[in-house]
């Protein structure tokens, strides 16, 4: 290996080295600003924990309202484990906390996802986490609102005269969490739609046709999630139905404007090759201009001009004479009985021998 293959091997490896570290830098970098971002969330939420721990038995209550409208008369809830009139209220605390700090979080996460995102995708992305946001609420808010006053009103006229209505406050919290993110969830049925049709997985069209099938799995969802009872399973079917159909309204104009940015850019792309099939015609042009300007500033040789019109003269000559000779070798080919003439005979003009000199042409008149 000589000296310059060495030097040559060395800056390669020089190169990839850096590569590697800037890479490794790099991954480091994002690493530590997720760590960053996890931990303002981390703090936000135990902010949110610490101004509500003194309420958290004032939450507990407004929590159990829904249900404590239908007990009957002189009953209260129970609580079956030892610990838990102190870790229940906390656990809601700590479940609110988070719940209202969603908007923070949804923020963090924008703000470490956004860098690496085009710019028509961060237009897009903002309004999505935005109304994923308000529709979580507002399917909390449904159940809260509409969904617990009939489920626990059923229920608690359901059961036996005779048994005491008397839930306890670990499975009421878990029963009520559940419905809360399981209505909340559901209410982002439009968002993915949305980016589905964005994404390109589907179109409004497919949607439309899939219909019928959205209308059973809806139920079916809803009989999971909710309690074993029609009613519930309803109230929370009808609402997917509902959403699916406003996300498939709203994914039209998103489709719409995505097949008119695709024909945008299209139309750049198509122009941008013009121009390019311009310049190259015009280097092309401008090459032809040079070298023409090159042989015009080349004196002009009389011999060889006049030896290559010769050539071409001659060229010309044959090309023509051969059209010449071709109609007429299939008319005359062949004689009136249908044979071939005798290849002995020889034109008139054509001399008996090759070897013998050409007939001399005549003097021109001086």
């Amino acid at each position: 290996m000589t000296e310059r293959d060495s030097s040559r091997e060395a800056d390669k490896n020089g190169l990839a080295d850096v590569v590697e570290e800037t890479g490794m830098a790099g991954f480091l970098g994002h690493l530590v600003e997720l760590r960053n971002r996890l931990l303002k969330g981390v703090l936000a939420v135990l902010v949110l924990f610490l101004a509500l721990f003194p309420f958290r038995n004032e939450l507990f209550t407004l929590l159990a309202d829904p249900l404590s409208r239908h007990m009957p008369a002189g009953s209260t809830m129970i609580a079956v484990q030892v610990a838990s009139p102190f870790f229940i209220p906390l656990k809601l605390t700590a479940l609110t906390a988070v719940f209202i700090a969603i908007p923070y979080l949804l923020y963090q996460l924008w703000a470490f996802v956004a860098p690496g995102l085009y710019k028509h995708e961060r237009r897009l992305v903002a309004p999505l986490v935005f109304s994923s946001t308000i529709l979580f609420y507002l399917g909390a808010a449904f159940a809260y609102f509409v969904v617990f006053p009939v489920v626990f009103g059923f229920l608690s006229t359901a059961g036996p005269s005779d048994v005491n209505f008397a839930p306890d406050i670990g499975e009421y919290l878990s029963f009520v969490t559940s419905l809360f993110f399981a209505f909340g969830f559901v209410f982002e049925v439009p968002v993915a739609i949305v980016l589905l049709v964005i994404v390109g997985v589907v179109t409004p069209e497919k949607l439309a046709g899939f219909r019928r099938y959205a209308i059973l799995i809806a139920f079916i969802i809803a009989a999971i999630l909710t309690p074993p009872d029609v009613l519930s399973q309803f109230m929370m079917a009808l609402p997917i139905i509902l959403l699916y159909e406003f996300g498939l309204f709203v994914s039209r104009f998103f489709y719409k404007a995505k097949l008119a940015r695709a024909a945008e850019v299209e139309a750049e792309e198509s122009g941008a090759a013009d121009d390019e099939s311009d310049e190259a015609v015009s280097a092309r042009h401008a090459e032809y201009e040079a070298k023409a300007q090159t042989r015009a500033d080349e004196p002009l040789d009389m011999d060889k001009a006049f030896d290559e019109a010769e050539a071409d003269q001659r060229r010309l000559e044959s090309d023509s004479s051969e059209n010449q000779d071709k109609p007429s070798s299939d008319t005359s080919g062949r004689t009136e009985e249908g044979e071939q003439p005798s290849t002995d005979s020889k034109p008139e003009n054509e001399p008996d021998d090759p070897s013998d000199p050409s007939p001399k042409k005549p003097d021109r008149p001086v």
